[in-house]
This record gives structure tokens, C-alpha cells and sequence, in this order.
């Protein structure tokens, strides 16, 4: 009983201690919510950024002059009162039910998501009124922070304290981004569908007011189902809200979504070098463009103008106008973007696409070579395979036996690629990947990652870069558009730092060099093979389905930079592309005519060279060194790492010629028993004159001629095919009588 009695005081005392502390934890925290609130309320409200005027962004190339593309990203200021009732509806139905009762903040929301934070144990849910996305998009970086989300607070009331309803919602219409660099409703109802935002019909309407929770994944361009399913969503809330009826919602639900993107020359904006810099810039300052052109920044680029303009050029010079390109040059060393253009109506920075055979050296090859796995001369079985269900297939089906490693790389053969990848383990493969940029999905798991098989995809940008590795002796550093920022003091802001890190040894990065410079002379980039001048390395891919090729790559790589080109479409449709054709060609147009100060690929000392037999590698597919003796025509030069030299030396043509013969006279004739080997050549002499000579043959021969009336002489004389040197020649010599039926025997040797 009086344990029972201690127990219960001991409970007692820390259920009130407990809740002292949640006491205490709330009086803490609301102080602190207090006192910043109104610190926060003290933040002026900028009157400029709240309306939509037309704004662009100075961006410099390399030599710090301003960039000759234009940025301009906001379209026409759209008055509240010119839209439809429907138009309106669509987005308060979808963002912010009760926009006109609340003063800024929904407490319901605030509440609910402040509960799914909690169980999350991390800030996933904000809650936003209409009010606070304005000010997040107009005032505020885009960070997810519980002080971020403090300040909007406290700026939302201010907002709503200066502003009516209808001044805040216009300001919203046309801030708010629909992505592929449409500000506004104004500007995006002229790029998505080519009419003013007061003709929107309700189709239209509710397309565009489900598109801004997520510009890229409900994309009708990019991701039409998403788009749609979004549509139907909106639908069905503007019909709970009474704000169409039955009948309307269920019409517009069975309707399509048609685009008209008719606007050239704003798609050629979404893939400019600008475009892509402003968006770095705003990723870096966790701004949104309409802030950056507010704030005054500057961004400072890698951009060659001159390498841009080629580009361009050679893009353009493809005449493929219904399907999408781009093209990426980056530089070696420090992997800054000299160059960049394409062509699509969608952002190709902000979409995957699947990287096909381009993936095999940076995710197969290389980390197989850097593990000592292989080497260029290593021969695997190209024939057809089956993992599980999982069942490969080469290009038209064909499989070639044994090849190297470069041959499967250069002709871009995938069963090896598979079985490279699974002597090395999927994983490694993937560590390798990531560290030079690529990035996977938890759902890439398969061997198909060898083919370039990836749940999403990565972008052109992203391949390109990881290309750097194998010029840059292994280093790598992640490419970048933005150099430095200023202000609008011309402060800096930002500036890019190089860090680089070791990927790859230098040997093993020498080496894959060396295996794409074949596919350049002789393999899927051999349209590449004329230029002159510098050495280049190349890789194409072809991505596709059994209806067709749907993406097409070639990367390519010369000692000071690496040039990146894509073909395909949005939609993933089947054309008629492949990575050795359109994509090939370009890269070819852009190097014509290029010159570098560095023209040769750096040879590390920790690779080295060595004769292998030749012999053992076509009919054993194993790497031997060769003995010393072995003639030329049974060695091959290969290239090794020091790191992963063999160490056998073959037994072949360590012994001189043997000579296995018989010769007798019978009836009156001279009859020759030759034992040949297959790899040796046998002159035969009569009385010193050349009679017959046996190459290539192997196995038991009979050789007859008529017996003279004198004495008579044979001779054989055996030496290795090709071989014009007396190095390991061997004799024999028989001499015969009219007489004897036993010649006399002599042998001789060379060594």
C-alpha cells in the first residue's frame, strides 16, 4: 500500500511537471509568433511587384556583355472585370473556396495542415489563401521555413488591410505562373490556346486554373492525362460550389483539351540561354523571376556568344521543324554552359527524357573499367540472354558472338552492356551515376538501366555535364549556366565556385576516352570521322518503342568541351529519328570549322600498353600477354590500366616449329607423311629446289612424287605463318637413295 501510494505521487509529479512544460513550450512559442508577427508587419509592402508590368531580366555572357536574346517573361496586364464569371470561379473553386470571407488566412486550413505537418515532421502543407500566394510570389523567397511562412502571415494581413478583394485577386490573375514561362492568365491563355484571357471558355478556363498547383506535372503539353484528370477535378468543385450545374460539369468533362500553340517566337524564348540562366538564377536565390526583374539582379554567364551562335546554327540546319531539338555545349574544365538552344513550345530543362545508349559509359563502362572488371580489349558473348522476364534484345535482333568492350561500346550493342552491368552489381553502377549528376528513381532497379531504361529519364543538361568526367582525367563538377550575381548595387550575390571531385581514376577515364573515339571513327558517330584537327569521342542513343524511335542523342567530346544534342517530341510520339543520323549531323555542323589550343586527349601515366596473343583472344576469348617469341601476326597492342594488367603469359610460340614428318620410298616413289599444325607454314625442298609449300592446314597429309634415278634430297623447312625471319624456323632434312627405303635424318634448328 505505501508503495502503491509512492507511485501514485511520483506519477503526480511529473504529469504536472509535464504539463508546466507544455505550458511553459506554448507561452515560449507564442511570444515568439507574437513578437515576430509584428516585426513582420513592419516589412513595407513593395506596390510594384503587385501589379504585372512587362519585365526582363539583364543577363551578360562570358565577356560581360549584355546577352542579345530577349527575356521578356510577362505578358499583358488583364483587368479583373474583363473575365468571365466562370473564369474566376474556376480558380477561387480549386485554390481558395473562401477568398471573399476570410481576411487572408483560413484558420480551418491553417489548423489541418498544421495536424498533417506534425504527423509528416516537416512543413509539407501551407495552407495558402489566394492572398498568401500573392505575397509568397511577389514578396518571399520560396524556402519552406516556419519563419517564411510566419512572414507571409504577417504580410497577407498587411495586404489585406491595403488592398479590397478584387484588387488582390487581379494582382494574383496575373502574377501567378502557368509555367513554360507564361506569368500571368493573360500570358498563358495567348501561349496555350491563342486568345486573350477574356474569350477563355470554361474548358480552357478550368485547364489553366488546375495547371498552376504544378506547371510541369499537370502540363497539358507535357502530361496530357494529368491535365485532364486536374480539369475534371476542377469541374467537380465549381459544381459542389453551385457555381455550374450537373449538366455543365458532365459536358466539359467529356471534352478534350485542345491546344493552339502558334507563338514561334515565345517557344524559341522558353529554350534560350537566357531563359535557362534566369531559371538557375531563381533556383540559386530561391526567388521567382518576377522577383529577380524586380530586385535589379544581374546574372553573369558562361555563354560564348560565338559557340551560341554556331549552335544555333547548326540546330537550325537540321530542317526538322515538326520535331523538337536542343543542343548543350559545356565546357570541360570548369563545366560551365558555353552554349544553349532548342526549339520546343515546353521547357526542355524542366522535363525527363530517357538517355538510351548514352548511359552505358557513365553507368556500365567506365565504373566497370574504374572496378577492374574489364578492359578495352575484353571479350564478352554477345548472344540472346533472359533475366528472369526480363529478355534484351540487340538492334534488329542480330547477336555478333564474341566482341570487346570497344566494339560493343562503338557499334553500341546492348546484351554486353547488360552483362557488364551485372558482373559490377546494379547499385555500383548507380553510385557511379549519381556522383557524376544522374539521378534515379527508387523504382530503378532493373538490368534495364543499362539500355538507359530510367523510370523518369534525366535531361540533356544533366548528360551532357557527366560527359565532363572522361575529358577532365576523372574530375568532375556539376554544369552551371550562372557564373556570378549582382545586385542592383552590383553587389555579388552569388558566384559559382568549382569544387571538384574524383569519379573516376584518370586511367580509367583515359580509356573510356579511348573506346568512344572508335565509335567516332568507325562506329554509330562515324559520320563524325572527317574532321580534322582535334580528337573527338562520341556517344549516340536512341530511345523508342515497337511503334518507333521517340528520343535521339548524341554526345560528343573533344579535349576542351563537350557538345550534347536531343531530337523527339513532347507527347513521346514515334518519328523517324536515331541517334547516328539528325543528332549526329548536328554535332558535326557545330564542330566543322571549331578550333581548340588543346587538340589531343591527356595519356595518364597509370596507362600503359601491351602485346597480347592473338590467338588466345579469338579462340579462347582471354586476355594473355604474349609470349616473346610469338610473331607479329599473332599479337595484338592493347590498352591496359597498370591497375589491371594480366599477368598470364601465353604458352603459344614458346617452342620452336615442330616438324612431325615421315618419308619413305615406295613403288618406286617418294611418299611424304606431313602432321601439319595449323599455324605454321612448311616449304618443301627437292634436291634444294622449292616443290610445294603446306599453310594453314591441319592434320595428316600424303605427299607423293615420282623417285629419280639418282639420289635424292627433301627438305622441310617450318616457320610461323608470316614470318620472314629465321626466329624459331625449324629443318629437317631427308636423304634418300635408289637404293635404301630408309632415308637419312637431319634436323636443325634457329632460335
Amino acid at each position: 500500500m505505501k508503495h502503491t501510494r509512492k507511485m501514485k505521487k511520483i506519477v503526480k509529479i511529473c504529469l504536472l511537471s509535464a504539463i508546466l512544460l507544455f505550458t511553459f513550450a506554448c507561452v515560449f512559442c507564442g511570444s515568439y509568433v507574437a513578437v515576430n508577427y509584428l516585426k513582420f508587419q513592419q516589412i513595407p509592402l513593395n506596390a510594384e511587384s503587385l501589379t504585372s508590368p512587362a519585365l526582363s531580366i539583364e543577363v551578360y555572357d562570358q565577356e560581360n556583355k549584355p546577352m542579345k536574346e530577349e527575356n521578356q517573361f510577362n505578358g499583358d496586364f488583364c483587368k479583373l472585370e474583363s473575365l468571365q464569371p466562370y473564369t474566376v470561379d474556376a480558380f477561387l473553386s480549386i485554390e481558395d473556396k473562401e477568398f471573399y470571407q476570410h481576411n487572408g488566412l483560413n484558420k480551418k486550413r491553417i489548423v489541418k495542415a498544421m495536424l498533417n505537418n506534425l504527423k509528416s515532421g516537416k512543413l509539407k502543407e501551407g495552407a495558402s489563401t489566394i492572398s498568401q500566394q500573392l505575397i509568397k510570389n511577389t514578396h518571399l523567397s520560396n524556402e519552406k521555413t516556419f519563419e517564411r511562412k510566419l512572414k507571409e502571415m504577417a504580410l497577407t494581413r498587411k495586404l489585406e488591410d491595403s488592398f479590397s478583394k478584387d484588387d488582390i485577386l487581379e494582382s494574383y490573375l496575373n502574377i501567378i505562373f502557368f509555367g513554360n514561362n507564361c506569368y500571368g492568365i493573360e500570358s498563358a491563355s495567348k501561349y496555350y490556346f491563342n486568345k486573350s484571357a477574356k474569350d477563355l471558355n470554361l474548358n480552357e478556363s478550368c485547364t489553366l486554373a488546375g495547371l498552376i498547383k504544378s506547371p510541369t506535372k499537370y502540363s497539358p503539353i507535357l502530361n496530357y492525362e494529368n491535365s485532364l484528370n486536374r480539369r475534371n477535378l476542377v469541374l467537380s468543385e465549381m459544381e459542389k460550389d453551385g457555381k455550374i450545374s450537373v449538366d455543365e460539369k458532365i459536358k466539359t468533362q467529356s471534352e478534350p483539351i485542345t491546344l493552339d500553340i502558334t507563338q514561334k517566337t515565345h517557344n524559341d524564348k522558353l529554350n534560350s540561354y537566357s531563359q535557362a540562366s534566369i531559371d538557375e538564377a531563381s533556383k540559386i536565390l530561391n526567388l521567382s523571376a518576377k522577383q529577380i526583374a524586380l530586385g535589379g539582379y544581374k546574372i553573369h554567364t558562361y555563354c560564348n556568344e560565338e559557340k551560341q551562335t554556331k549552335l544555333k546554327e547548326a540546330l537550325s540546319a537540321s530542317k526538322l521543324d515538326d520535331i523538337d531539338n536542343a543542343g548543350i555545349v559545356v565546357d570541360a574544365k570548369t563545366n560551365g554552359v558555353l552554349a544553349y538552344s532548342g526549339n520546343s513550345n515546353f521547357k526542355l530543362m524542366d522535363i525527363k527524357r530517357q538517355p538510351a545508349s548514352c548511359l552505358k559509359p557513365i553507368l556500365v563502362y567506365a565504373p566497370a573499367l574504374n572496378e577492374g572488371v574489364v578492359s578495352p580489349a575484353t571479350q564478352i558473348l554477345d548472344e540472346p540472354l533472359k533475366i528472369g522476364s526480363y529478355e534484351p534484345k540487340n538492334v534488329n535482333n542480330k547477336f555478333s558472338g564474341y566482341v570487346s568492350v570497344t566494339d560493343a561500346v562503338k557499334n553500341s550493342i546492348n546484351i554486353p552492356a547488360i552483362k557488364v552491368l551485372s558482373y559490377i552489381g546494379i547499385d555500383t553502377g548507380k553510385q557511379y551515376a549519381e556522383k557524376l549528376g544522374i539521378t534515379f528513381d527508387e523504382k530503378d532497379d532493373s538490368y534495364s538501366l543499362a539500355l538507359g531504361g530510367m523510370t523518369y529519364g534525366t535531361n540533356l543538361k544533366d548528360l551532357a555535364s557527366a560527359y565532363t568526367v572522361f575529358p577532365n582525367n576523372g574530375e568532375f563538377v556539376p554544369s552551371t549556366f550562372v557564373q556570378y550575381i549582382t545586385d542592383k548595387n552590383n553587389k555579388l550575390v552569388y558566384i559559382h565556385k568549382n569544387l571538384p571531385r574524383m569519379v573516376l581514376r584518370d586511367d580509367s577515364a583515359y580509356l573510356m576516352t579511348t573506346i568512344l573515339q572508335e565509335a567516332a571513327k568507325s562506329g554509330t558517330s562515324r559520320k563524325l570521322s572527317d574532321i580534322g584537327g582535334f580528337e573527338i569521342a562520341s556517344k549516340t542513343g536512341t530511345a523508342g518503342k515497337k511503334s518507333g524511335n521517340t528520343d535521339a542523342y548524341n554526345i560528343s567530346f573533344t579535349p576542351e568541351e563537350v557538345v550534347g544534342v536531343w531530337f523527339g517530341t513532347a507527347d513521346n510520339s514515334p518519328v523517324s529519328i536515331a541517334g547516328g543520323n539528325q543528332p549526329t549531323e548536328v554535332v558535326k555542323t557545330y564542330l566543322k570549322g571549331q578550333t581548340y589550343e588543346k587538340t589531343s586527349f591527356d595519356v595518364p601515366s597509370t596507362v600503359t600498353t601491351a602485346k597480347i596473343d592473338a590467338l588466345e583472344k579469338d579462340e579462347n576469348h582471354r586476355l594473355v600477354l604474349a609470349c616473346p617469341y610469338a610473331p607479329e601476326r599473332y599479337t595484338e597492342t592493347a590498352l591496359f590500366s597498370r591497375f589491371n594488367m594480366p599477368s598470364e603469359v601465353s604458352s603459344n610460340f614458346s617452342e620452336r616449329p615442330h616438324i612431325d614428318a615421315e618419308c619413305k620410298v615406295e613403288n618406286n616413289q617418294i611418299l611424304l607423311n606431313l602432321k601439319a599444325q595449323k599455324h605454321l607454314e612448311y616449304q618443301i625442298f627437292k634436291d634444294g629446289i622449292p616443290w610445294q609449300t603446306v599453310s594453314e592446314k591441319q592434320g595428316d597429309l600424303l605427299l607423293r612424287l615420282s623417285f629419280p634415278e639418282k639420289n635424292a634430297t627433301i627438305k622441310i623447312v617450318a616457320n610461323y605463318i608470316g614470318e620472314d625471319v629465321k626466329t624459331l624456323q625449324t629443318e629437317k632434312e631427308f636423304d634418300l637413295s635408289n637404293k635404301t627405303a630408309e632415308p637419312t635424318v637431319k634436323q636443325k634448328w634457329y632460335i
